[in-house]
């Protein structure tokens, strides 16, 4: 009897070992790992434009920063093309596990890319971090072209069919905002030869340099240009510090037009919503390594130096921008077919 009882107590003790194992086991498998070494090797950051451009110098500037936080090297590619088409698809084709993060201008170019571009994907397939840099779009004009306010380069337009030259970001607000111009004016398209880049360096180069008449185009990224200019007017409904221009519609007073005043650009940082989706942990340290790096002042100090913005508005905040930013360019869109 004894033994009898030793031999079933030796058995219901292996046995709930074994349960209990199994159950573990089967814990850890539904559970996700609680200990998450991420990141254990370098980010890759995608840059949505060329080299020069606003995008670009943000990205490459925050890098820095964004590595010393994170505790490893963050990379930069540049995959220029389409609009940010070319980016956007890379980034959604790599995998979702937190190591790419997509830096761009988003709007309007991602905005754009799927109202005029035929893209095949939506804002919603992003989650944008934060959108640390808002700027607005500036009109001028290379200051030996003659062109001293708006109504003159406008008529000049009309007067001379396919003689002035223009230049803009394919896609961008500038390029919507001198659609919408000749639309108002009753100018045909035709008669502006319009030149669309790929970076805001090359078009901003294309007027400093003499190649087109004029360039429309974020302001702020324009400052390092200004010698060659002369402005013409701000995408704005007031003056703003930095240029001597005046508000659009009060630049097209003379000619009895106003314009809708379109939200210029804003620049940061995303992910894919699935990366989210599936690594919050991940997306966190990544909101967190960004937004730690934009509370340091030598962080803020360098930003101002090279005129770009550093705010911290966060995910949420910036996830309704993005919206709000489309359901606008979606009523004007079909100006960039």
């Amino acid at each position: 009897m004894l033994n009898t009882s030793s031999a079933s107590l030796s058995f219901n003790i292996k046995s709930i070992l074994v349960g209990a194992t199994a159950a573990i086991a089967s814990l850890s498998m539904a559970l996700p790992a609680v200990a998450d070494d991420f990141p254990s090797r370098p980010l890759n950051m995608v840059v949505g434009f060329g080299t020069g451009g606003s995008a670009d110098r943000m990205a490459r500037m925050m890098s820095g920063p964004i590595s010393e936080e994170l505790g490893v090297p963050v990379q930069v590619t540049n995959r220029p093309g389409a609009g940010t088409q070319v980016a956007s698809n890379y980034v959604l084709n790599v995998p979702d596990d937190g190591y790419t993060v997509y830096a761009s201008t988003f709007a309007p170019y991602l905005t754009n890319s799927i109202l005029t571009g035929d893209a095949e994907f939506s804002v919603d397939d992003f989650s944008y971090i934060n959108f640390q840099w808002f700027d607005l779009d500036l009109i001028a004009a290379n200051k030996d072209s003659g062109y001293e306010d708006l109504p003159s380069l406008l008529e000049a337009i009309r007067e001379e069919e396919g003689q002035v030259r223009g230049a803009v970001v394919q896609g961008s607000a500038g390029h919507l905002m001198v659609r919408l111009l000749l639309d108002e004016a009753g100018i045909p398209q035709d008669n502006l030869n319009l030149v669309t880049y790929n970076s805001g360096g090359e078009a901003r180069s294309a007027v400093a340099g003499g190649q087109v008449d004029f360039v429309s185009i974020s302001a702020q990224g324009s400052e390092g240009i200004r010698e060659f200019l002369t402005p013409l007017a701000i995408v704005s409904d007031e003056r703003i510090e930095q240029w001597d221009a005046l508000p659009i519609n009060e630049a097209l007073a003379p000619m009895n037009l106003e314009v809708p005043v379109l939200q210029g650009s804003m620049r940061g940082f995303a992910v894919t919503s699935e990366m989210e989706r599936q690594h919050p942990e991940r997306f966190e340290k990544i909101s967190s390594a960004i937004q730690s790096a934009l509370a340091r002042k030598d962080v803020q100090e360098q930003l101002e130096r090279n005129e770009m913005g550093g705010v911290w508005v966060g995910p949420e905040r910036s996830n309704e921008l993005m919206r709000e930013n489309y359901q606008v360019f979606e009523k004007y869109a079909h100006l960039l077919n």
